[in-house]
């Protein structure tokens, strides 16, 4: 990866949580560079928003580690069979399973495909979001906000839900939040509040299952270049997106995913209720 300052072209998408192929530079997120060591040999995991972004980095690392893979995505097709193939030529099983998060039903199907197909699960990433900027609390409507709880927190719960009777002793759920959870964003307040509720879900839900010896943990990352990012701000912004970071620069999903691979592996055992920070240097508490 690169620690040069990057400016981006001036791009926007109309329709979230984005395609990235659209992208102009292309994201990082084939994890090219990565090095296994198979710390997920055996493993199925389950990502939420696996398509492309940090999810698909996600995806592509779990399988370089040695786990066969699902993935839950929206809408972008181009983008899931993308990464399927790259779960495919790391030498593992994926299954794509299209639908919307936000449905119970959808949550609790996903997971049945998903065992049934390999018999067990021990790995959750609730990853899935989608953010609308709007410059003041004023100017977000009921729809946009039940629509932002509804992707991001039901989400969350329901496919934890639907997954927390197949993990066991010694497996794992890690949750996606935010840098903006801490800081805030004055244009992201309702994508705001879902991250800062999916911290507090975190540190509970890590809680209640210690005695199962279920880890539950959580990465908050930075400005991160994802198809989320020109599908939620204009052109004129996503120019200068992660400028303000210390280092200068937006991230990548591939710098981001190793975060979840150590969470999700054994190197992790000693981990619950914590939120690891990829966000370029910004200094947070908690």
């Amino acid at each position: 990866m690169s620690d040069k300052k990057e400016s981006f072209p001036p791009q926007h998408q109309t329709h979230q949580p984005g395609d990235e192929r659209e992208m102009q530079p292309q994201p990082e997120s084939f994890m090219k560079n990565y090095k296994p060591s198979g710390k997920l040999t055996g493993k199925i995991a389950i990502v939420s928003g696996g398509d492309s972004g940090i999810g698909r980095a996600i995806c592509i690392g779990f399988a370089k580690e040695g786990a066969n893979v699902a993935f839950l995505y929206k809408d972008e097709g181009k983008d899931a069979e993308i990464t399927c193939n790259h779960i495919r030529e790391a030498g593992t099983e994926a299954l794509a399973i299209k639908g919307d998060i936000s449905d119970a039903d959808f949550c609790n199907k996903s997971v049945q495909m998903a065992v049934a197909k390999w018999g067990d699960l021990n790995v959750l990433v609730n990853n899935a979001a989608e953010q609308h900027v709007q410059e003041s609390i004023t100017d977000i409507s009921e729809s946009q906000l039940r629509r932002t709880f509804d992707t991001n927190i039901f989400g969350t719960f329901f496919l934890t839900q639907a997954a927390i009777n197949h993990l066991g002793d010694g497996d794992s759920i890690i949750n996606t939040t935010s840098i903006v959870a801490y800081r805030g964003k004055s244009v992201l307040l309702d994508y705001a509040a879902t991250k800062g509720a999916i911290v507090a879900l975190t540190r509970s839900l890590a809680a209640s299952l210690t005695e199962r010896n279920i880890r539950v943990n959580a990465v908050a990352p930075g400005p991160i270049w994802t198809p989320l990012i020109p599908a939620s701000f204009s052109a004129n912004q996503v120019e200068g997106f992660g400028e303000s970071s210390p280092m200068g620069r937006a991230g990548q999903p591939d710098e981001v995913a190793p975060s979840y691979i150590f969470l999700a592996s054994n190197d992790a055992s000693y981990m619950t209720g914590q939120v690891l920070h990829p966000n370029g240097g910004t200094i947070i508490g908690g």
